[in-house]
């Protein structure tokens, strides 16, 4: 027996293990089949959309965004592409699922709106570039807004990361019907702002010029715009200033600018005797006849002298 005659030989005996649906036939050679096939296609696919990735990193002339739209298109499109050529491979007749095509159709419409829904904001997103990767975002943590920079946007969710290492995947679709705070969208300057007390004996001008030379001092604050102090009100015990400060690195974290400005200056303060302030309160007694009277009575010592019995 050749090897031609061996191999159609096993193909008889694997297809004769199954049975008949109508004018189909299932048995293992068919089954087999069929796995090999969608392995294969699978495979290539996965291969094609790796190269289409590769591919539109490679140009240059594109930026981070425009890549990423082209990636994502692309990796669709092989997809698509890699279950079409499969269902002709297979052989698979789709009209034999006319009948049950609207049900089916239906059932796919609720169940996966949501994750078509994500998949086109996501393309949209990507498209008018109004969130991208490397983006500094405000979001909801549930205890309060909390910010964190975009890592990757896909084909479900926006993955962001925060200076604590916790990472949000937001689905997209929450991005597009909600409000979003985008700190670099068209410019990466954020302001900062530090509040300030000072004591009332102390002279304000050379307050100002000690906070100014402490944000000066810290190497993240921007020289321009150049930081700024505000006199914001006359407190209960102090004189409350706030300065404003700017960074184009949000990323990186405010609390530890704001803690750095804060440290310059209370040396400052110290070095040049500004009065830091404390809670003071006034306590006016006024004298009256019921106080004269009790004051009276714990000395023990009546109206007309003398000690007490």
């Amino acid at each position: 027996m050749t090897a031609a005659e061996a191999i159609a030989f096993a193909i008889d005996q694997l297809d004769r293990i199954g049975f008949d649906v109508g004018s189909t036939r299932i048995s293992i050679y068919r089954a087999g089949g069929i796995i090999v096939v969608v392995a294969a296609i699978y495979a290539a696919a996965h291969f094609a959309s790796r190269a289409t990735r590769l591919f539109f990193r490679r140009i240059t002339g594109l930026d981070a965004t425009q890549r990423l739209l082209g990636e994502k298109i692309a990796s669709i499109a092989v997809w698509l592409l890699a279950v079409l050529i499969g269902i002709d491979i297979l052989g698979i007749d789709l009209t034999a699922l006319t009948v049950f095509s609207g049900a089916f159709g239906l059932a796919v419409g609720f169940g996966l709106q949501k994750t078509f829904g994500n998949l086109i904001a996501g393309i949209i997103l990507l498209m008018d570039r109004s969130i991208k990767p490397g983006d500094v975002i405000a979001i909801n943590d549930g205890t309060g807004n909390t910010f964190g920079q975009v890592k990757k946007i896909g084909i479900r969710a926006v993955s962001v990361t925060t200076r604590d290492e916790r990472e949000y995947l937001i689905p997209n679709e929450n991005l597009m019907i909600n409000q979003v705070e985008n700190w670099s969208y068209s410019s990466r300057n954020v302001r900062i702002q530090i509040h300030v007390g000072v004591g009332y004996a102390t002279d304000i001008r050379q307050a100002e010029a000690l906070m100014l030379e402490a944000a000066t001092g810290c190497k993240r604050i921007l020289a321009d715009p150049a930081p700024t102090v505000w006199l914001d009100a006359f407190g209960d015990s102090s004189v409350q200033f706030i300065m404003q400060c700017w960074i184009n690195d949000p990323e990186v974290g405010i609390g530890n600018v704001r803690s750095d400005v804060l440290k310059r200056l209370w040396w400052l303060f110290k070095a040049n005797g500004v009065e830091l302030p404390f809670p003071q309160r006034d306590i006016n007694l006024r004298e009256t006849t019921a106080l004269r009277d009790v004051v009276i009575a714990l000395r023990g010592k009546p109206d007309g002298g003398g000690d007490a019995q």
